[in-house]
């Protein structure tokens, strides 16, 4: 669509051809101010092969790009890189075996251990992943640790983070965020848009994914640990762990941004019957 309503040609995208919206500055806080960019982008949408539904998709794959870039170069500085080469070999391991078994080989996949006590892990949306040393002294096992990474995967295949930032922008939840996604790709509200993008612990930002794509992570990283041949049953013991440390007043950072609860572990339990990964 062209013309009139801003619309710019489709693009291929690793997820498929998807609408690009094209505003200046002066445009999208006029559009706001008035309401009318949300109906507007009520038709950008792109079906999810992976979810197997449509999504709301106004924010370019090159603006995501950039930005990921830059919040995961910001998170190398700030954060410590571990220097413990077991742990890094373990997340490599088995990061590589998710990554070649979930079939996302379009992304330039990067797994990184970062030398602090908080039990997080987080990814960001060009395949870049980053696991605190904290998570790694409680998982269990390889499988434990495959079930964050394959969760991390999910919320890469399901594309959450541009679902997430196209939601808040037609919501108009901050003409300044809008505007920055929109006109030239500025990077501005590093903070902001690292909470966007998944990593917004590391500057103070929290942003929890909804419960819709919590459960479609789950079920994704479920699949993806199947087919690197990790037991996915491992999911269950790993978030139910998750779940008791959170209910006896120490909730781990992880749990923040990936919120859990037994209707979610009920659905993630259904998933891997159905399947046949019991």
């Amino acid at each position: 669509m062209k013309g009139d309503t801003g619309m710019s040609d489709m693009v291929d995208t690793p997820a498929g051809r998807l609408p690009v919206v094209k505003m200046d500055r002066r445009e999208l806080l006029m559009g706001l101010a008035a309401g009318t960019v949300v109906p507007l982008v009520a038709g950008c949408t792109a079906h999810n092969e992976a979810l197997g539904r449509s999504q709301l998709m106004i924010v370019s794959d090159a603006q995501i790009a950039q930005l990921s870039q830059q919040t995961w170069q910001q998170s190398l500085q700030q954060e410590r890189v571990s220097r413990d080469a077991g742990k890094r070999r373990q997340v490599e391991r088995v990061g590589t075996r998710i990554a070649q078994g979930s079939g996302l080989t379009q992304y330039d996949w990067e797994f990184v251990v970062f030398e602090n006590d908080q039990i997080n892990a987080w990814v960001l949306p060009n395949g870049k992943v980053a696991i605190y040393s904290g998570l790694l002294d409680v998982v269990g096992n390889d499988d434990q640790l495959a079930t964050v990474i394959g969760h991390e995967a999910g919320h890469v295949a399901g594309r959450h983070a541009q679902e997430r930032a196209s939601q808040q922008m037609a919501a108009g939840m901050g003409a300044s965020l809008a505007a920055v996604a929109l006109d030239q790709g500025g990077v501005d509200n590093a903070g902001m848009w690292a909470g966007v993008l998944g990593a917004g612990l590391t500057f103070g930002v929290l942003l929890p994914y909804s419960r819709r794509h919590e459960y479609e992570a789950d079920r994704l990283g479920a699949d993806y640990m199947t087919r690197s041949s990790y037991r996915a049953s491992e999911a269950l013991t790993f978030w139910n762990g998750m779940m008791a440390r959170s209910s006896r007043g120490s909730q781990p950072a992880f749990l923040s941004t990936h919120p859990s609860d037994a209707q979610r572990m009920q659905a993630l339990d259904a998933h891997i019957r159905a399947s046949g990964y019991a």
